[in-house]
């Protein structure tokens, strides 16, 4: 049972994640978010994809910029928010990752201003980071790794979003 708790618990962790509220599992405290450029450090070389410039290349790297901005603002506005779109929970609840969640499960490292990043859909990354856990599927799994798929997009990618305009998942994958 403690084992299957340790594999449920970073989804759990996740699921707050896209909720907006915080897990409060014992277990969720054993993995951390890292931050995307502590991932970015392994998955950035041509070679295997160049996943870190595939995401700065992203609209997932700039969602929290983007909530400064004039549709951001006029959309707030709209929706009767008393704050700015970069201090509401309604919207940073999608637009940072792990947005809500306790202080104690962020590394130094990690820099909410960046936006959606790998460990919304991956899970915090401190029990999977290192080399030799990456390069086993089943143990990156084991330590925390989640594996997205359309449920996880879909946990901000909906009708909720103000500026939602459908979500094909299979185009967007």
């Amino acid at each position: 049972m403690k084992r299957l708790c340790a594999r449920l618990a970073p989804l759990a962790v996740i699921v707050g994640v896209m909720a907006g509220f915080v897990a409060a599992s014992a277990e969720d405290a054993e993995h951390k978010f890292i931050g995307v450029q502590k991932c970015g450090m392994c998955h950035k070389s041509e070679k295997k994809g160049n996943q870190l410039g595939q995401w700065e290349a992203s609209k997932h790297a700039k969602a929290f910029e983007t909530l400064a901005s004039p549709e951001a603002l006029k959309i707030a506005k709209e929706k009767g928010l008393d704050v700015p779109p970069q201090k509401a929970d309604a919207c940073l609840k999608c637009h940072v990752t792990g947005h809500g969640m306790k202080a104690e499960l962020f590394e130094a490292s990690f820099k909410p201003e960046q936006g959606v990043q790998c460990e919304t859909c991956h899970g915090a990354g401190s029990g999977y980071k290192s080399l030799k856990i990456m390069k086993d599927r089943e143990a990156s799994v084991a330590a925390g790794l989640l594996v997205p798929n359309k449920e996880t997009c879909l946990a901000c990618h909906n009708e909720e979003s103000p500026t939602y305009k459908g979500f094909d998942f299979d185009k967007a994958w």
